[in-house]
């Protein structure tokens, strides 16, 4: 009777610690995959064996840690634009201001906006854009749109999707600029949207601090304001930072192109970026292909021109449908 207990007590031992064994084993895997919500493939693979032969001191490709600089557009690449969150903002700037000034719901440009006929501005005149800019993003101190940002990413929904707009961050993109900096990259976001918008959320949302964003921005003074010195906000353009500007905006601000760089397919707005981003070698870039219709959107150019660009030169295309396991934190 003894033996035969001996013999149930030692089976049962074995089956747990082969089970314990799988758990361990696969909590061991998840714990060295840098990139968990990528599905492996090519593109996930390409990453990690880029990352690893710039950082491996015996490679021949080895990059020293103060030019190992990653640069990213945020509107597509690092969250959703469908709609623009910045679109969104302005919006919410202009219904407040209609609710304290009715008669300017059937001003323009005021009711363009409101009755999203984008069509007006293609033609509106400049006085009438510098009118906007004035109401939405100027004539008030630095620290007042501060507030006014951070109001709006503490309250607004992103109407799409259903969700905060705190919650349309891409997940395999911010484990990327993760995995970047446990690397030792440093990591920027070059963007079309507005500098001071996304510097309120640049850290929380990306690990990416204020110093390190890149954007469209205004002019603005050093002035006066109710008995002190404040920064003032002019209703003027300074830079835009798409296209040709984003080149730009990386020069002015770091100095050197990139060694990694990643865009998305919307309007071309990134081939610059990225071609910028290939004139220095070794060098990564990936083009983020919007074709998910059911997780996030599907969307493409009439001229496919980033797509083509990346076939031309090479750059690794993401398909969001075939490379990434899950898209929104909240879909997990």
């Amino acid at each position: 009777m003894k033996k035969l207990m001996y013999l149930i007590m030692a089976a049962t031992l074995a089956v747990v610690l082969i089970w314990a064994n799988g758990l361990l084993g696969s909590a061991f895997a998840v714990a060295n995959d840098p990139l968990p919500h990528w599905n492996d493939g090519k593109v996930k693979q390409g990453i990690i064996e880029f990352v690893a032969r710039v950082t491996d001191p015996d490679s021949p490709d080895f990059v020293a840690p103060e030019d190992r600089i990653a640069t990213f557009d945020n509107d597509g690449t690092l969250w959703a634009e469908q709609p623009y969150p910045q679109l969104l903002f302005t919006m919410a700037e202009v219904d407040a201001l209609v609710a304290a000034n009715p008669e300017l719901r059937s001003q323009q440009p005021y009711k363009a906006l409101l009755d999203q006929d984008f069509d007006y501005f293609k033609t509106a005149e400049e006085e009438t854009l510098t009118e906007l800019l004035a109401a939405v993003y100027a004539d008030r101190t630095q620290a007042e749109y501060e507030a006014e940002v951070q109001q709006f990413f503490a309250t607004a929904e992103y109407p799409t999707l259903g969700v905060p707009v705190t919650e349309v961050t891409y997940l395999p993109m911010v484990e990327l600029l993760d995995y970047l900096r446990d690397n030792g990259f440093q990591t920027w976001i070059c963007s079309g949207g507005g500098i001071d918008l996304m510097r309120q959320i640049s850290e929380p949302f990306y690990g990416v601090p204020p110093q390190q964003v890149i954007g469209t921005h205004i002019q603005k003074d050093w002035r006066e304001h109710d008995g002190e010195m404040v920064i003032w906000r002019l209703p003027e353009l300074v830079l835009v930072t798409d296209k040709e500007g984003k080149p730009i905006g990386m020069d002015l601000h770091i100095g050197k192109p990139p060694i990694f760089s990643a865009g998305n397919v919307r309007s071309g707005g990134d081939i610059p970026h990225l071609t910028y981003s290939q004139q220095q070698q070794p060098s990564m870039q990936l083009m983020i292909n919007h074709d998910d219709a059911e997780r996030e959107f599907a969307y493409a150019e009439p001229d496919n021109a980033s797509l083509n660009a990346s076939a031309e030169n090479g750059w690794t295309v993401v398909s969001m449908k075939d490379d990434w396991k899950t898209i929104f934190a909240f879909q997990q």
